[in-house]
């Protein structure tokens, strides 16, 4: 099929809200919250597709081609997306529809054809409570300064648990709030905190120019959406130096490979002075997985360093193989293993033990807990 030109595939104006020109996508979006679903799922060659409970599952037996993907999605997207994808084939926007609730559109193309992934945007901020997450993460809502990152596999929910840690100190603390998000996913209240909310390409043009821009705004807490280039982990990493409370979220698997993915982007003659930097404004990493749960649904496991001097050394000399043992050493302080995490989702029957064992990274040590759990 032809690839259709740039000067005919775009239509003139959108404001990323509904309109009768989204009827079919919107048709699309109705069924997937009424089944409950967390992503639409659009691509040439298969039906329309949802996501459930982290299975995908058709809602539809007709499959679709690119020109159908695009007439559908491209009204939908905002002024800033449609011109990225003029320019790049692939972009990201917002969109809502009144009365069902707000979406992240991500339109890109494989094979030649455009394809999209949309995902629902809850419309409440949850709590941590909500998200039974280990107890001890409620402690980074707590920190006065320093860089948070939270890690973990696309779709693992690094997002929901930082919005539910600005949410606590939100309805706390009377603080200054600046979210840097593309798109914002989560719309907060002011309840004690002021949060001011900027949407890259509504609000301003990129991660870099609206983080310089916010430490001029008078924050005592950012909130990164994502770490995607060099210029904007250092921008974060000097705003954590400098006392404010950073928290932002990376695509990696482990805490190891959260710390590795900042030093690694920058050129090789500058990673160590980065990870200089780094060791001293990391307070604390939280890398998490989400896990089916016997109950129906999904659950998430975590692990949890609490960045101290012993830490804190290792990422200086790029020793982050140690960095495992940290955790056990620096307990006290809140740090938790993914394995203690899964044992306890285990205990309580929230999960299957092999389940369990397919998640850890060091499955010996989760034995050794499980042993342990069935004796006492």
């Amino acid at each position: 099929m032809d690839r259709p030109s740039k000067a005919n595939m775009v239509p003139e104006q959108t404001d990323g809200t509904s309109t009768s020109a989204t009827a079919r996508l919107d048709g699309w979006l109705a069924a997937l919250v009424s089944r409950g679903g967390s992503d639409l799922l659009l691509v040439p060659g298969s039906p329309v597709c949802i996501r459930f409970e982290g299975w995908v599952q058709n809602i539809d037996t007709a499959p679709l081609n690119g020109p159908e993907i695009e007439g559908a999605v491209l009204p939908a997207l905002s002024p800033h997306a449609l011109q990225l994808y003029r320019d790049s084939q692939i972009a990201d926007s917002s969109y809502r529809i009144a009365g069902l609730g707000r979406f992240r559109i991500n339109l890109h193309r494989q094979r030649g054809e455009a394809a999209a992934a949309i995902r629902a945007l809850p419309s409440t901020v949850p709590t941590l409570s909500d998200l039974h997450l280990p107890s001890a993460v409620k402690a980074l809502a707590g920190l006065s300064h320093g860089l948070v990152l939270v890690g973990g596999p696309a779709g693992s929910g690094k997002s929901t648990t930082v919005a539910a840690l600005v949410n606590e100190i939100n309805r706390r603390d009377a603080r200054h709030i600046i979210t840097i998000e593309d798109p914002i996913e989560y719309e907060h209240s002011h309840i004690r905190s002021v949060v001011e909310q900027v949407e890259i390409g509504t609000d301003v043009a990129d991660f870099p120019t609206a983080l310089r821009a916010s430490l001029r705004q008078a924050p005592d807490i950012l909130v990164v959406g994502e770490m995607r280039d060099p210029e904007t982990m250092r921008i974060a990493v000097n705003a954590a130096e400098t006392g404010h409370l950073v928290f932002s979220t990376l695509h990696t698997t482990d805490i190891a490979s959260t710390i590795a993915r900042i030093s690694d982007s920058f050129p090789l003659e500058r990673q160590n002075t980065i990870r200089q930097e780094l060791a001293m404004a990391l307070s604390a990493v939280l890398t998490q997985i989400l896990l089916p749960s016997k109950r129906g649904g999904r659950v998430p496991a975590a692990e949890l360093l609490i960045v101290g001097y012993g830490a804190r050394q290792h990422i200086r000399r790029n020793a982050l193989q140690h960095l495992h043992q940290e955790i056990t050493i620096t307990k006290a302080k809140g740090s938790f293993t993914l394995e203690e995490s899964l044992a306890q989702l285990v205990k309580q029957g929230s999960i299957d033990r092999e389940d369990a064992l397919l998640c850890a990274m060091h499955p010996d040590d989760l034995n050794s807990l499980l042993r342990t759990e069935a004796r006492s």
